[in-house]
């Protein structure tokens, strides 16, 4: 079978790659065509576009880069009509997705959509956009289901790809146990930084989660960067300091802090499954905040950790919250406070528990096959 997969973000880069090994295990004759990032390419995927050059971040900052995305959407669209796929499996990324969707579903192609757009949160009319142009969609956070069914939309729920992603014997491994020594760390504790990956994400809100280091002195800090950013990015805030640079995979920094900083997004989650204490932060361009404040109804959270559990288990800063004090007030929280430690590690463990059995990729490629094979 030919496939051809969308995913325009680091978190959809793991997560498709991840379902294409798991394609792979039924159909050994799989043929990927992809837009992504180097795990879906690692994975076998004929890569079309990285995500580096998908990424925009706020209404603002996708205003100035529209004809980008149109012509992104333009060139995605001719390249699936010449590779004539079996099907098209579109991953979370809705603004771009659902035009190519709808396009895919005009030209009789089968589409399947895995991560479902937050239609509960924002542009809840998306859902009949959804229902004409998908052929199955796929679910992973557990309202999501009853969400769609009291819309009368059938979807089908997997349970987080996350729990593929972190291994439950992480903080039991060799690279675990060799992170502070493979990164010249002394035996002090860490807090670890994670800013995002988007060029936008790093300018808002790296130069604030960097005024703790002077006032955390007792600690040491190690920040997650990316490979495909340029180093001279993170030179402009880096460069003077003792920051530690951890470049790949997050897991093992956060396995070994005592605490975290986190950019909101799917590394809020990450940061709950490895049972790392953290405030969970946001900042961007002040139109698209105030376009967002608008728009958003109904939900009174924007970490994964409080939206899943419905209810304040990590405190959040955004925008105008997102301050030295306030920032430098909640850390203390989650490294001085033995009881609201506790508290968020127990809360952590029924968010786990809620998030399905560890099979996300295994049950998202049986749909994406069973379609494709659908006649």
């Amino acid at each position: 079978m030919k496939y051809y997969i969308v995913a325009g973000e680091a978190s959809g880069d793991l997560h498709a790659s991840n379902l294409m090994k798991a394609l792979r295990q039924r159909d050994t004759e799989a043929e990927f065509r992809c837009w992504g990032g180097d795990l879906m390419e690692a994975a076998g995927g004929d890569l079309v576009k990285h995500y580096r050059d998908l990424a925009f971040m706020g209404f603002w900052e996708v205003f100035l880069h529209l004809n980008t995305i149109l012509r992104n959407i333009r060139i995605c669209e001719t390249d699936i009509l010449l590779y004539e796929p079996d099907v098209l499996v579109l991953v979370d990324y809705p603004g771009f997705n659902l035009r190519i969707a709808e396009f895919a579903k005009e030209n009789g192609i089968k589409v399947c959509y895995y991560i479902s757009p937050q239609i509960w949160a924002w542009k809840k009319n998306r859902i009949k956009k959804i229902k004409k142009y998908v052929d199955e969609m796929m679910v992973i956070l557990p309202f999501e289901e009853k969400y769609y069914a009291d819309r009368g939309m059938k979807v089908r729920y997997v349970g987080h790809p996350l729990l593929d992603a972190v291994s439950k014997d992480l903080h039991g491994s060799e690279e675990v146990a060799q992170f502070r020594s493979r990164h010249g760390l002394d035996e002090r504790e860490i807090i670890a930084l994670l800013p995002g990956s988007r060029k936008q994400e790093i300018t808002s809100i790296l130069p604030q989660m960097l005024k703790m280091v002077p006032l955390f002195p007792q600690y040491q800090f190690a920040v997650s960067v990316v490979s495909w950013q340029p180093k001279s990015l993170y030179d402009k805030y880096l460069k003077n300091s003792n920051v530690t640079r951890v470049e790949g995979s997050a897991y093992p920094m956060l396995a070994n802090a005592k605490a975290a900083v986190v950019a909101s997004g799917t590394a809020t989650l990450e940061t709950a499954m490895i049972g790392t204490p953290q405030v969970v932060c946001y900042a961007g361009s002040e139109i698209s905040y105030l376009i967002a404040k608008q728009l958003i109804s109904g939900i009174h959270y924007i970490s994964l950790v409080n939206l899943i559990l419905d209810r304040k288990v990590v405190s959040e800063l955004i925008q105008h919250d997102y301050t030295t004090q306030h920032l430098r007030d909640e850390l203390r929280l989650i490294t001085d406070d033995a009881a609201n430690i506790a508290r968020i590690k127990e809360d952590y463990r029924e968010l786990f528990a809620l998030l399905g059995d560890g099979s996300a990729s295994a049950k998202a490629a049986d749909v994406v096959l069973e379609l494709a094979r659908r006649k």
